[in-house]
């Protein structure tokens, strides 16, 4: 059939996988489906774009024409897909990052690796503030690794074994040889091994906010979604294993607890279970499994199995988030590990004083920095939440009047918290206003001659709600409320 690619894929599946073909009138071919029983299912449909690539995203390889399609059972559910089609690429956080100036990826600087402007730096900001202030609170301790580690290192971990293709070219430094880390968890590992642990100091927890770097071909690149360099809200526990239920519970709150600040209330839960090749006991994997189970239910929390889909070292929750157009995202992990205790051979004193292994268990909730950045631009369409808005507040000057008067309210404001942007350009009101609208600023005041006689700003709303001429301690007082919360205001 000359069906090259599909060979190749049909060989590189593991011997336990099934293959299944589907046929329909004279057609048939590899497929994963489901499909319909025939085509009369099928009542609206449309072609919606062709795009060129190449074969697995590898630039070396063929160049190929991509199709894109899509179908429904009625043109209604059609035209409502298309629609939320058409807000995705008012919102494709690519094209808004550049409006609103809060990220680029320089080809010079390289493929992959993102530069954070003042704007964006500023949310990011306020997003790692936030999250040491609530790991502390939640008795993890914070960390910082380095970016690079010897070769040895990923040969213990089985990085070298089962992730060198994602991982870049090694250096040589003073004759060892040397990588830029792709995860960050045998450096935590290290960390734990620095002193005989006792049960008596179980869970021990480290969280750090770092940088990884992965190899990634050019051509599955996207944006902030898919980088070369990006940072994890990464944190590992050090547990035995009967305190597994305990922790995942404690983390699922801190999970969602976190999600439900950015606006984030909906979730796709998984439970992952053991699959054919595994390490650790299936005692061990029994009770981690419940574990997991338990702690979901405990918070009756739904969830699906997606059984034999955990990792060979141990099973997992992955939680999903819905944003505002439905689409799903995959952010938050827990994942429990057997296979690197065995590697380093971690250890820790049990309480009649023997040497025992502890459980690791991985634990990301954003997963990326940078991707979850980029969910929040498109869920926001760039209109973020007041706490999270590089400028909370745009004041207009109508004339050159109001200029020190305008200096001096934002000087006031600054010195109070708030993060104030001053447009005293001799430009045109109007103007000043679309591009206050244009930047989405929560807050825009406008001053006049009015205002500064009355000692006041004329406020409005992002969107255009017109909330009137208010005193600068009203003014303070309406934004800090809707900062009180740090909720989707």
């Amino acid at each position: 059939m000359g069906e090259t690619f599909k060979k190749e894929i049909i060989n590189d599946l593991d011997e336990s996988q099934e293959i299944s073909l589907y046929k329909q009138g004279d057609w048939f071919d590899l497929c994963r489906g489901p499909h319909l029983p025939n085509s009369t299912f099928i009542k609206s449909f449309k072609l919606l774009s062709v795009a060129g690539s190449y074969w697995r995203g590898d630039e070396t390889r063929e160049s190929l024409q991509r199709i894109y399609g899509t179908a429904f059972s009625s043109s209604k559910d059609l035209k409502k897909h298309l629609k939320i089609l058409e807000e995705a690429k008012k919102r494709d956080h690519r094209k808004l990052g550049k409006e609103l100036d809060l990220f680029s990826i320089n080809e010079e600087i390289g493929p992959g690796l993102v530069l954070w402007h003042p704007n964006g730096s500023v949310i990011r900001n306020i997003i790692e503030n936030y999250w040491r202030e609530k790991h502390i609170e939640s008795g993890y301790q914070i960390i910082y690794t380095p970016h690079i580690a010897k070769a040895n290192l990923w040969e213990t971990s089985g990085h070298l074994e089962f992730y060198s293709e994602n991982m870049f070219s090694q250096m040589e430094i003073d004759t060892n040889k040397y990588q830029t880390k792709p995860m960050n968890c045998p450096f935590h590992i290290m960390i734990y091994k620095n002193g005989l642990r006792s049960y008596k100091e179980l869970p021990i927890k480290y969280a750090e906010i770092g940088t990884v770097y992965r190899y990634e071909r050019s051509g599955v690149l996207h944006g902030l979604f898919r980088a070369r360099g990006f940072t994890q809200d990464d944190a590992h526990i050090f547990c035995s294993l009967d305190q597994i239920e305990r922790e995942v519970n404690d983390v699922i709150d801190l999970t969602t607890d976190f999600l439900k600040k950015f606006g984030f209330s909906e979730y796709e839960i998984f439970v992952s279970t053991k699959p054919n090749k595994y390490v650790g006991s299936d005692d061990e994997w029994a009770s981690a499994t419940n574990s997991l189970k338990k702690s979901l239910d405990n918070k009756s929390l739904k969830y699906s199995i997606d059984e034999g889909g955990g990792a060979f070292y141990g099973p997992k929750i992955d939680l999903k988030i819905k944003d505002v157009l439905g689409r799903s995202w995959q952010c938050s992990t827990v994942q429990v590990d057997f296979n690197l205790p065995k590697r380093f051979d971690l250890e820790y004193i049990s309480s009649n004083n023997q040497r025992l292994q502890p459980v690791m268990i991985h634990r990301a909730i954003f997963g990326s920095f940078e991707r979850f950045f980029g969910i929040l631009i498109e869920h926001y369409g760039g209109a973020f939440p007041t706490w999270l808005a590089p400028h909370q507040l745009k004041l207009l000057s109508v004339s050159d009047e109001q200029v020190e008067y305008v200096n001096d309210i934002a000087d006031n404001l600054r010195s109070a918290g708030l993060r104030v942007e001053v447009d005293i350009r001799n430009e045109k009101l109007g103007l000043k206003i679309r591009e206050g609208e244009i930047s989405k600023v929560p807050f825009i005041g406008i001053v006049g001659k009015n205002e500064l006689e009355n000692k006041t700003i004329s406020l409005r709303k992002y969107g255009g709600k017109q909330i009137g001429e208010i005193k600068l301690d009203q003014l303070l007082g309406l934004i800090k409320n809707e900062l009180s919360g740090r909720v989707d205001t």
